[in-house]
């Protein structure tokens, strides 16, 4: 291994609060000189907004170093996309997308792609009905989704994340979603491609037994499970099985030292 790959929340930070150790981490790697990226599949801030939160912790790094689905969908829109894009995510996060055109907001118009983030409670029936209105027009427009996680935990406890309501969409429009996001493979394979190296090279570290685990090692990376964010006992039962399961994040530079060779 040459490089990692960190989820943010839930290992980096829980919430508005560092986890222990994250930013002697930080330091260690650079120090290092080893290669990596951030992977977050946050869609409800942009990433200059997570770098001013990093900041705030003592972990200073630029938004290219942050690769995450709403970079990875305006890559693809641009390149895959026709017509009009309409963006259901919060309204920071529409600056990722700057330069696209954008849905005006017409049940009558035709759009090219439907974008699916985590808007949280701003979710009405309304409003996701208005998305399978759309996805209903033909021709079809695509159905982009910024990640399938199933869930996130919170100060007030876990929350639904994206993926449960890019779910109905895609089963009440008979759409297949293009996800840009973790799970997917294509997402990992970016951050292989950015970092210029071979997928099994890379060691993904995170919270989530099967959006960051399960989708690396699927991807040809190894794998790293965190005990914070998250985790719960029962993921170890869950059938995937980590490459290495560490207390947190702070526990990392010491099982690499051991193990980066193998």
């Amino acid at each position: 291994m040459h490089a990692i790959l960190f989820d943010l929340d839930g290992v980096i930070y829980q919430g508005d609060r560092p986890i222990e150790g994250a930013a002697d981490v930080i330091a260690w790697i650079r120090s290092e000189a080893i290669p990596h990226l951030f992977l977050t599949n946050t869609s409800s801030r942009p990433r200059s907004e997570l770098c001013r939160k990093l900041g705030r912790m003592g972990i200073a790094i630029d938004p290219e170093q942050i690769l995450s689905p709403p970079v990875a969908a305006a890559r693809w829109l641009r390149a895959q996309s026709a017509g009009p894009v309409a963006l259901f995510v919060p309204p920071a996060t529409q600056a990722e997308f700057a330069g696209l055109p954008r849905w005006n907001g017409d049940s009558h118009q035709a759009v090219g792609a439907v974008v699916i983030g985590d808007l949280a409670e701003a979710w009405t029936f309304a409003r996701l009905n208005q998305a399978f209105q759309l996805l209903m027009a033909s021709p079809a427009p695509r159905l982009v989704a910024l990640g399938m996680t199933r869930y996130w935990r919170t100060p007030a406890g876990l929350q639904l994340d994206a993926g449960p309501f890019v779910s109905a969409l895609q089963y009440a429009a008979g759409i297949e979603p293009v996800v840009t996001g973790k799970p997917a493979r294509e997402f990992f394979l970016a951050a292989a491609e950015t970092l210029g190296m071979p997928p099994d090279q890379l060691l993904m570290v995170g919270d989530d037994i099967r959006g960051d685990v399960q989708g690396a090692q699927k991807a040809g990376l190894r794998a790293a499970l965190v005990r914070t964010g998250k985790f719960q006992p029962q993921d170890l039962e869950s059938g995937v099985q980590p490459d290495v399961v560490l207390d947190s994040v702070a526990s990392l530079p010491a099982w690499w030292r051991a193990n980066a060779e193998q």
